[in-house]
C-alpha cells in the first residue's frame, strides 16, 4: 500500500506544469504535496521540514536542478536524512543523464510522458526514502548507543586491563584516602619504549600480541591489591596506596621493572623484547593533596627522564596552586 502521507514537494518555475504533477499527485491521494516555483523557496521549505520526495524541475532560472540537488545533498548531510530527487527533463541523451546521476540525482521523468510515468516513479520513490531513512535512524541509534557505552566503559578491549577512565577514577579515590588517612599514593608510569620501532617492524596482530602479553605480565608482577590499567597504546599505569610513605619507594616496583625488560615475550612472530621505561610518581599526604591531572602531568614527565636515562626514576607532583 503507497504511503499517501509521504510529504512531497514539487518545483518547477513553469506554473502549468507544477500544477500538472500536483494534480496528478493529490487525485492519486496523496495529501502531504507541497508546490513551489523557484529553488531557493524549494530550499526554504525543506529547511523548515524535510521531505521524502523532491521533483525538480532541471531547467530553471537562477538555480537549476542539478544545484539544488547539490545543496539539497549539503542539508540532507546536516540533518542525517535522504531526499529522494527526480528531475523532470526533455533532456534524454546519455551524457546528461551520467551527469546528473554523478551529482545525486536518483531519478528522471519525461516530460512527454509525464502522466503516465509519476505515480510509478512516487511508489518506488516512496520505497526507496523510507529505506534509506530507516538506515539513517538506525545508524543513528548505533552511534549514540556506542557513545553512551565508550563514556561508561571501564575496560581496555584488547587487553582486559582497566582503562584510563578506571584508572582516573581509582587515582581520585586513592587521593582522598590517603588525604583522610595519612599514607602515600603511588601512580608508577610504565611506557614501552621501542614500541614505535616494533611496530613499524611487525603486523598490528603481533602488536596486540605484545599488547597482551604485556599486560599479562604485569599482571603476575604487581601486588594483588594495587590496579593495573592502559592508559595509551604503549603505557600501562599501576596505582598503589602506602600506609607508610617511606615504603613507596622505586624499590618497591623494581621487580616489575626488571621482569618486564629482562624478559622476552613469546608472539606468533617468536620472542619479542621490550624496553620499558618506568616512572614512580608518589603524593605524600602530609605534603598537600594532588590532583589527577598534577599526577598525571608529572609522571609523563618522569618517563620522558626514564627513557633518557634508561633508569627506574622517581618524581613527585607539583601541587596546583589553585586546588
Amino acid at each position: 500500500m503507497p504511503n499517501l502521507d509521504l510529504p512531497i514537494l514539487v518545483v518547477d518555475d513553469a506554473k502549468f506544469s507544477s500544477m500538472v504533477v500536483g494534480r496528478t499527485l493529490r487525485k492519486a491521494g496523496y495529501r502531504d504535496v507541497r508546490i513551489v516555483n523557484d529553488a531557493p523557496e524549494a530550499l526554504q521549505l525543506i529547511e523548515q521540514r524535510p521531505v521524502s520526495v523532491l521533483i525538480a524541475d532541471w531547467l530553471m532560472p537562477e538555480m537549476d536542478g542539478l544545484e539544488l540537488t547539490d545543496q539539497v545533498r549539503q542539508q540532507d548531510e546536516q540533518n542525517n536524512h535522504y531526499t529522494y530527487v527526480i528531475l523532470l527533463t526533455a533532456r534524454e541523451s546519455v551524457e546528461a543523464l551520467s551527469e546528473a546521476f554523478d551529482r545525486g540525482v536518483d531519478d528522471f521523468i519525461y516530460k512527454s510522458d509525464m502522466t503516465k510515468q509519476l505515480i510509478p516513479r512516487i511508489f518506488a520513490a516512496d520505497r526507496m526514502a523510507d529505506r534509506q531513512n530507516t538506515l539513517l535512524k538506525a545508524n543513528s541509534l548505533l552511534i549514540e548507543n556506542n557513545r553512551e557505552l565508550e563514556s561508561t566503559n571501564i575496560i581496555d578491549l584488547e587487553t582486559g586491563l582497566c582503562n584510563t577512565k578506571y584508572g582516573r577514577e581509582r587515582l581520585t579515590k586513592m587521593l582522598r584516602h590517603a588525604e583522610s588517612r595519612g599514607g602515600c599514593s603511588a601512580y608508577v608510569l610504565c611506557g614501552i619504549r621501542n614500541w614505535q620501532e616494533l611496530k613499524r617492524k611487525h603486523p598490528p596482530t603481533v602488536m596486540s600480541e605484545l599488547g597482551i602479553g604485556i599486560a599479562r605480565r604485569l599482571s603476575t608482577l604487581i601486588r594483588p591489591i594495587d590496579a593495573l590499567c592502559r592508559v595509551g597504546d604503549n603505557q600501562f599505569a599501576i596505582i598503589a596506596y602506602f600506609p607508610n610513605s617511606d615504603h613507596c619507594t622505586t624499590t618497591a616496583f623494581r621487580r616489575v621493572f626488571d621482569g618486564i625488560n629482562h624478559k622476552a615475550l613469546k608472539t606468533t612472530a617468536g620472542y619479542i623484547s621490550v624496553e620499558a621505561g618506568m616512572v614512580l610518581c608518589k603524593a605524600n599526604a602530609q605534603n598537600g593533596t594532588p590532583s589527577i591531572q598534577d599526577m598525571e602531568r608529572a609522571a609523563v614527565q618522569g618517563l620522558v627522564d626514564a627513557y633518557d636515562t634508561r633508569r627506574f626514576t622517581e618524581t613527585a607532583p607539583e601541587l596546583d596552586a589553585t586546588a
